[in-house]
């Protein structure tokens, strides 16, 4: 079985967020970058543990730049067996999912793997636009996966309870919570990640379709008003005049 899974970089969520060039670009600086957990968490250890289970090869794309190969490195040490970089700064969901479907198109995978969405934008765009461009079935927000030979049986929340899916592989599927648990990477895992592949490949042209206006701040949250339990009156006037629903 052959599992590609889209691994990207957010910022770590303790970070301090800020803009430049006339709030058009994020500010990097100082910035600490981990693997979205999303696509460690749920989507990467899923893929290792089917092919712990049915054997096969698991392997990594990420579109960014040589910056980005620490992140990769971890999810080699993970339990990825190898990795690709598509060199080219991921500039929006569109011109990612369009390299990864290039490199995806000419090596026949089982199973494509993306996180539900990342923590930075919240787009959750990736995994529907692959599969748009892939011509392959798409599995939205899947809490679970099973194969058996070449089905794949995915289960997803909906309102008011789950959604059993069963698909012919190929498919692409967007792993959300419970999907698998955290695996933390051990010395072994560390150790081996360094001598893993990590190939490099140049990006396909791609069309441009989005540009960044500006960014701004969300607007400072006001301090809290505290009411005496015993002044019921004062909390009720409160609620009605000044409480805002969000």
């Amino acid at each position: 079985m052959k599992i590609l899974v889209c691994i990207s970089k957010s910022p770590d969520t303790t970070s301090k967020i800020a803009f430049t060039d006339n709030n058009t670009r994020f500010d990097e600086s100082g910035v600490q970058y981990i693997v979205n957990p999303y696509d460690e968490w749920y989507a990467l250890v899923r893929a290792i543990e089917l092919k712990e289970k049915h054997g096969g090869e698991v392997t990594t794309i990420t579109v960014g730049t040589a910056a980005d190969d620490s992140i990769i490195r971890k999810a080699l040490a993970i339990g990825a067996d190898n990795a690709v970089r598509v060199n080219q700064e991921a500039k929006d969901a569109y011109s990612v999912a369009f390299q990864i479907a290039e490199y995806a198109k000419a090596n026949n995978f089982d199973i494509i793997f993306t996180g539900k969405e990342t923590i930075n934008f919240n787009g959750a765009q990736i995994g529907g636009m692959v599969s748009e461009l892939l011509d392959l079935p798409f599995v939205a927000l899947a809490t679970s996966l099973e194969v058996e030979g070449t089905t794949a049986t995915a289960t997803r929340e909906i309102v008011g309870g789950e959604e059993i899916l069963e698909v012919n592989l190929p498919i692409v599927i967007s792993a959300s919570k419970g999907m698998a648990e955290q695996r933390i990477p051990n010395m072994r895992g560390i150790m081996a990640a360094r001598t893993k592949p990590l190939q490099v490949v140049e990006p396909v042209a791609c069309e441009d379709l989005v540009t960044y206006e500006s960014f701004e701040l969300p607007a400072a949250k006001s301090a809290c008003k505290y009411v005496d339990p015993s002044n019921m009156k004062e909390l009720v006037e409160l609620l009605h005049n000044e409480a805002k629903v969000i």
